[in-house]
């Protein structure tokens, strides 16, 4: 028997992980939404796309959690989208509301599974998931580092003109505007970005890649970015499902690494079959201590702003 993954919230983002995920034949999949009818099309048309594909994948669409039951994974991609003007935070009231009962409806079905959250503001959610739940912190992670980690890789491959397997980024801290992308770790082919970018353009990827959300929000409009953070919840999965003991920027519940605890936030996390395995912490200057520290009490600021 496969295992099972369930996505609640069956918009852009939860359809295009759920493609991404068929692509790679690792799991049954069942997408959840409250539009009637949107899931299940959804579902069908991906289902018939599986015979081109090759690829033996079952996929069905609900209403409900009933067909949840047993699932391996839960994603939640559920909740209100940014609009052009907003910032991840003003979100969080009724993002809260709705990652609070997909926990509370999930759990009761599948309560060995390890939870993926992607709902904005990602780090707050993840804490309210974890509540919620009644959740070990190794069972709660949220996909943050590895998209803003991919943006700068992207941006990098762009500006330089290579691979984008040459290129290796790092972005820590709260899935916002306040996010650390660790210029000094990352690097092309070993060499450091700081000797291979000049200083003003090494700046201008760094500003880019904290905004990049936002950037997308502006030209889509009426919606925000799927396909890579799509694609992020994928590898995720995969190296959940698959116990690959892979290490990326995840948000994950500190205690006490990088002198934070009691938050949720992007560090290096390796994960396997159980989740959570272990967080590594880089050997940070002083600089770089100073913003991973500001960015923690922003998340920290909008947790207390939280009532659960």
């Amino acid at each position: 028997m496969k295992p099972k993954v369930s996505i609640i919230g069956a918009g852009m983002t939860g359809a295009t992980a759920a493609h991404w995920l068929a692509d790679k034949e690792i799991a049954d999949i069942v997408l959840v939404d409250i539009v009637e009818g949107m899931p299940q099309g959804k579902a069908l048309d991906m289902q018939e796309s599986m015979p081109v594909a090759g690829k033996d994948v079952r996929i069905i669409g609900t209403n409900g959690y009933e067909d949840t039951a047993g699932s391996d994974v839960i994603v939640i991609t559920a909740g209100l989208p940014r609009k052009p003007g907003m910032s991840r935070d003003d979100l969080l009231a009724i993002n809260s509301e709705i990652v609070a009962k997909a926990t509370e409806e999930t759990i009761k079905l599948s309560p060995d599974a390890i939870y993926i959250i992607l709902t904005n503001p990602l780090d707050v959610m993840c804490y309210v998931a974890m509540k919620k739940g009644n959740l070990p912190r190794e069972r709660v992670i949220g996909q943050a580092g590895i998209l803003d980690s991919a943006r700068m890789r992207a941006f990098v491959s762009m500006e330089l003109d290579v691979s984008v397997e040459n290129v290796n980024c790092y972005v820590l801290g709260g899935h916002g505007d306040s996010m650390v992308p660790l210029t000094r770790h990352s690097n092309v082919a070993g060499i450091p970005l700081n000797e291979i970018l000049s200083k003003d353009r090494l700046d201008a990827i760094v500003e880019r890649t904290r905004k990049g959300g936002g950037e997308i929000v502006g030209l889509l409009k009426t919606g925000s970015a799927y396909y890579a953070p799509a694609a992020a919840i994928a590898q995720m999965v995969e190296a959940i499902l698959k116990d690959k003991h892979l290490i990326v920027p995840s948000s994950v519940y500190l205690q006490g690494e990088y002198g934070q605890r009691d938050i949720f936030f992007g560090v290096p996390a390796q994960l396997g079959r159980t989740g959570l395995e272990k967080v590594y912490e880089y050997d940070l200057n002083e600089e770089e201590m100073a913003e991973l520290k500001a960015s923690a009490e922003h998340v920290a600021e909008t947790m207390r702003d939280l009532s659960i």
